[in-house]
């Protein structure tokens, strides 16, 4: 089968002939039809020092996926030849103290398709039936190829948070900030104001329904304004940049929340006395999706209407046009990529 590997430790991605995966009697092998392309794949395809310091070549590339299955080992009771599916790329241990009390999310023995074991840029994906989620027949499977990061926004948007006529300000609109925009509306925030530096992008929260786009140094005015001087209920953190974070941390009301999934590239300082204690605020780190209920949600905001994620969708690539996809990624043209694998 054709794979997109990283085949050493050096800049870029080779497309190449490989075996089609053996399943365990546990697992699924899936047909891989739509993957998305996200930031963690252009980090390992520069080789920067997160990816060297976490992934070992080679091995193949990619985390977000939909396909059909095609096989189905002796131990599967719950996953059908023919099956639209995609499926949660963290796949955990199930038996630490975390897995066991609901927070298998932040299970300290993780293992990431496309980083710590083989991923989906590939015709075919193995995958523990206990990790497919099904599709509903309405959804396509460029859509059904993103949850993994529609799953991120959600599980930023809703975990602990009271939405519903809240005003939100979501810091960073990347793919993933994009579609908190539209989530936070579906949900029925009474004011959703996006933050980017890149035009692009806020025209792109506009269409997922933003009432406001702005740029960072328009936030604060725009903020007091919407607000009446009280700062915003909620902020989605989404850049990892540290004036955001200071932004965040300012813009939003005393007593509100600052959901943070934006990762910093190396450490800054923060006053915890003035931006977080004094103003009595919660802070919350995501990571990942909450299994499974943020795949619920998911799947309940999908089949209502309300929450379209296809105009986040700009460019489509085959396989054989990895470089271009990297390439509009990091010139910041895209929304979000998808490979047309099948």
């Amino acid at each position: 089968m054709r794979a997109l590997v990283k085949t050493a430790p050096t800049e870029g991605f080779t497309l190449q002939e490989v075996p089609v995966p053996t399943i365990r009697e546990d697992e699924v092998l899936i047909r891989v039809r739509r993957a998305g392309v996200c930031g963690t794949d252009v980090h390992i395809h520069d080789w920067d020092a997160w990816a060297s310091g976490r992934c070992k070549p080679p091995f193949t590339i990619g985390h977000e996926f939909a396909g059909e299955v095609e096989q189905v080992g002796a131990l599967v009771t719950d996953v059908r030849i023919g099956d639209r599916v995609t499926a949660e790329g963290h796949i955990v241990c199930g038996r630490c103290h975390l897995c066991r009390t609901g927070n298998a999310h932040v299970c300290p023995n993780t293992k990431i398709i496309g980083v710590d074991r083989d991923g989906c840029f590939a015709d075919y994906i193995a995958m523990p039936a206990s990790n497919v989620w099904h599709l509903d027949d309405a959804i396509p499977f460029e859509i059904g190829g993103i949850h993994d990061p529609m799953g991120n926004a959600f599980h930023t948007a809703l975990h602990g948070t009271e939405i519903p006529g809240a005003t939100v300000l979501v810091t960073g609109c990347g793919p993933i900030g994009i579609f908190a925009v539209g989530i936070c509306v579906a949900a029925g925030a009474s004011r959703v104001i996006a933050s980017d530096v890149n035009p692009t992008r806020l025209a792109l929260a506009k269409q997922m329904g933003a009432h406001d786009t702005v740029t960072p140094s328009e936030a604060k005015a725009t903020v007091q304004q919407v607000t009446g001087g009280l700062g915003v209920d909620v902020v989605l953190e989404m850049s990892g940049v540290p004036a955001a974070i200071h932004q965040a941390f300012e813009l939003v009301r005393v007593g509100g929340r600052v959901q943070m999934l934006g990762i910093p590239a190396k450490p800054f300082e923060v006053n915890l006395a003035t931006e977080i204690i004094f103003k009595g605020i919660t802070v919350y780190g995501v990571i990942g999706r909450r299994m499974y209920d943020t795949w619920i949600q998911m799947s309940q905001f999908l089949r209502s209407g309300k929450f379209d994620p296809t105009p986040v969708i700009t460019h489509r690539f085959p396989l054989e046009a990895h470089a271009e996809a990297i390439a509009a990624i990091k010139d910041g043209s895209a929304g979000k990529v998808v490979f047309e694998i099948g």
